[in-house]
């Protein structure tokens, strides 16, 4: 009987060598464009203390109810598998006293987060993100500096025509009086709503806004918008941000729908979408669900915001603070949707090393090793002891140039260099075959 074949667990996901040009590409781009801007990477663990982002995400959100892979040690403690980063950075910062160094303190991520979800297309159990975090400063020009490198970094990579979604949820000193506003207007509209949106009357309000039923959507066409409710000074500070993004040209659109799912958000809140998503949305209103383009992938890619009371929630002194992420599997697919070229490079090599023997394999690795040295490509095929198939390996790479080691040579200590269009074999020793391939090379 055969052994039941063993396969990738259920929302999770391979990355294979087909795609790592894309992600290369990512990594580079974002690591250049935030050392510029004076953001240094940090790494923390996958696994944290599952009190850290029920304190700090909200225990009514969807994520703690119903996302989060928690475990029991053997010790007993409680601890999850992250489902965001924004937690652990700030958990980091205050443990490790981040808070008396020179501010802004400004940081970056890089990796795997875990949420118990249903996969889709562009959502797995395993995603990957990056992100930044800048603790310590409170005025508008940060959000909206945040803002433009999230965009500058899409478009350093080719995506075009961006946009940016924008809203201000205010904060503890406005926001009660918008949470009754909103209250009152769901009301006589409780029965309407979806089930999840019936619970979260109860336990997340500003939630109803963001539901994707169409149902919630249509019902929410109406509710009180939060930037009508902003006191004084959250109002200077969206006007502030707003006037930053006019000034450095970046596009955006007012979206009071948006509040982002997360309890630690306060004022600001963002997200970043490809333009032609943002028209498919606003198409839907409008027409039925069979014409609107399915083929277009509707989901942010890069979003975040303030998060000005989360350090001192978790135990720190009262930081304000701001950052974004950016889910990598959805972004690579954007690229490949708007068939943005990775401009993956392999130099050609230029030398085929083929072995025969034991004693040859040992010399040929040795010599593989000195061309890389000197900057020469060179390819080879340690597991093959044909010298007939390895010349066609060398043949199909289209290498004009292939050297042979066998016993006899392995033992004088020389190589035959074969040129691979005519055929033509000299033997060298192996002490000069370096700076011959170099002197080949430079005639070429």
């Amino acid at each position: 009987m055969a052994k039941p074949l063993i396969q990738l667990v259920k929302g999770m996901h391979d990355i294979l060598p087909a795609d790592q040009p894309y992600w290369q590409l990512i990594l580079k781009k974002a690591t250049a464009i935030l050392n510029d801007y004076g953001f240094e990477r940090i790494d923390t663990p996958i696994v944290e203390s599952s009190s850290l982002f029920s304190r700090s995400v909200g225990e009514t959100t969807d994520i703690i109810e119903k996302e989060m892979y928690n475990f029991k040690t053997r010790g007993g403690d409680d601890i999850s598998l992250r489902p965001e980063n924004t937690a652990g950075v700030v958990r980091a910062y205050i443990e490790h006293g981040m808070s008396v160094m020179p501010h802004p303190v400004q940081l970056w991520y890089f990796g795997p987060m875990f949420r118990h979800d249903n996969p889709q297309a562009g959502r797995f159990r395993q995603f990957y993100q990056l992100g930044i975090e800048s603790f310590g400063d409170d005025n508008a020009a940060t959000d909206a500096m945040l803002i433009f490198i999230g965009y500058k970094l899409l478009e350093s990579l080719g995506l075009k025509n961006l946009a940016v979604r924008i809203n201000s949820i205010g904060d503890s000193s406005c926001r009660p009086q918008y949470l009754r506003a909103l209250k009152d207007y769901y009301r006589n509209r409780a029965k309407k709503v979806c089930n999840k949106c019936k619970k979260r009357l109860k336990t997340n309000l500003l939630r109803l806004l963001d539901c994707e039923e169409q149902v919630c959507k249509d019902i929410g066409k109406d509710a009180p918008q939060t930037v009508d409710h902003l006191d004084a000074d959250c109002k200077s500070h969206f006007k502030g941000v707003l006037e930053f993004l006019d000034e450095v040209k970046i596009p955006y659109l007012l979206d009071s729908r948006l509040v982002r799912g997360l309890d630690y958000y306060t004022r600001t809140v963002f997200e970043i979408w490809p333009d032609e998503a943002v028209k498919t949305e606003n198409q839907e209103s409008d027409q039925p669900a069979a014409e609107v383009h399915s083929k277009v992938p509707r989901w942010a890619l890069c979003g975040g915001g303030r998060y000005d009371k989360l350090v001192n929630l978790l135990g720190g002194p009262k930081t304000p603070a701001t950052g974004w992420s950016m889910g990598m599997e959805r972004l690579i697919i954007t690229l490949k949707n708007q068939n943005v070229a990775t401009h993956e490079h392999h130099a050609q090599p230029k030398i085929f090393i083929a072995q025969l023997g034991e004693s040859a394999k040992r010399k040929g690795l040795l010599l593989f090793e000195e061309f890389r040295k000197h900057g020469i490509s060179a390819r080879a095929s340690f597991g093959r002891d044909s010298i007939k198939s390895q010349l066609r390996i060398a043949h199909r790479l289209g290498i004009k140039y292939t050297l042979i080691v066998g016993q006899k040579e392995s033992l004088d200590e020389t190589v035959i260099l074969r040129e691979m269009d005519s055929g033509v074999q000299e033997t060298i020793p192996q002490t000069k075959i370096v700076e011959a391939i170099k002197q080949r090379l430079k005639k070429e």
